[in-house]
């Protein structure tokens, strides 16, 4: 059975019982290099395994970039 979801700012379906996780490695996404909000909740790294994604949920998935400011 599939799921409908919003993620960042757009529909998407997915099977019913995929984690994070799963969704994070299906789209290639590195889990050190990002920040998920679910529903509006900033969820930890340590979530990610275990958190279901369930019909009707709204993920944002914001991808870290590193670098310093400038530099004289």
């Amino acid at each position: 059975m599939s799921i409908q979801i919003t993620l960042n700012g757009k529909p998407e379906g997915l099977e019913e019982g995929t984690t994070l996780s799963q969704l994070l490695e299906s789209k290639g996404v590195k889990a050190p290099r990002v920040a998920v909000e679910l529903n509006r909740r900033i969820l930890r790294r340590e979530e990610y395994p275990s958190t279901e994604i369930r019909d009707g949920d709204r993920l944002e998935v914001v991808t870290l970039v590193g670098g310093g400011g400038a530099r004289p």
